[in-house]
């Protein structure tokens, strides 16, 4: 049975606090990238009760995205963009989402991502990373960046950090590891990361910010 929407926002509030609550609930987040990274950071937030997700990602749900993307086997050959969207859909009934089908790139990103509060950067692609990273601190200087680097193979999840590296920018992840080098991504650790960008999601949120 589907809780009503009154049901669900009860139960949010009792669990975050009222005030809080509201502040999640009038928020929009864009996620760009929904593999291992955005789908996960997705999964978060609709369970926090986000007031809106815009979901960016051009690609197809492929078997190889399974054992760490919150996809499932049903889903194999659907855009991972129309594929997520189900999938938050039924945890979060009365999530609004809003998505885009599409590579972003420096001629479409700051029309995409116009409506943001706070854009996750969760792309698996360097230059891709330095593109979205770049174009949001100098063209648009309001909005808050949570970006990732280093979070691949089995190190120890303690490795894995958030740095606050500018007033708006913020850094999840080891900053060393790469998926090119030894056992690749792994989900657990995978996980991790989205975690941190996820929770720097809401912290930002709440306006505590880190040191």
């Amino acid at each position: 049975m589907i809780p009503t929407k009154e049901e669900w926002i009860k139960a949010l509030n009792e669990r975050h606090g009222t005030m809080f609550q509201k502040k999640i609930s009038s928020a929009t987040v864009t996620v760009c990238g929904l593999g291992g990274l955005g789908s996960n950071i997705a999964i978060s937030l609709a369970r926090a009760g986000i007031g809106k997700l815009v979901l960016i990602d051009f690609d197809k749900v492929d078997i190889t995205n399974l054992h760490r993307q919150q996809y499932k086997v049903n889903q194999i050959g659907m855009s991972k963009t129309e594929a997520l969207q189900d999938n938050l859909k039924e945890i979060n009934p009365y999530l609004e989402a809003e998505i885009h089908t599409v590579r972003l790139d420096e001629n479409n990103a700051k029309d995409i991502l116009s409506d943001a509060d706070i854009i996750c950067e969760a792309f698996d692609n360097a230059e891709c990373k330095a593109m979205l990273t770049n174009l949001v601190l100098e063209k648009m200087p309001d909005k808050y960046i949570v970006a990732a680097s280093g979070m691949a193979g089995l190190e120890s999840s303690n490795a894995i950090h958030t740095r606050r590296v500018s007033r708006r920018f913020y850094l999840c992840g080891d900053e060393v590891s790469d998926a090119k080098d030894g056992i690749g991504l792994v989900s657990s650790r995978v996980m991790l990361c989205a975690a941190h960008q996820a929770h720097t999601v809401l912290r930002i949120i709440a306006e505590e910010y880190e040191v």
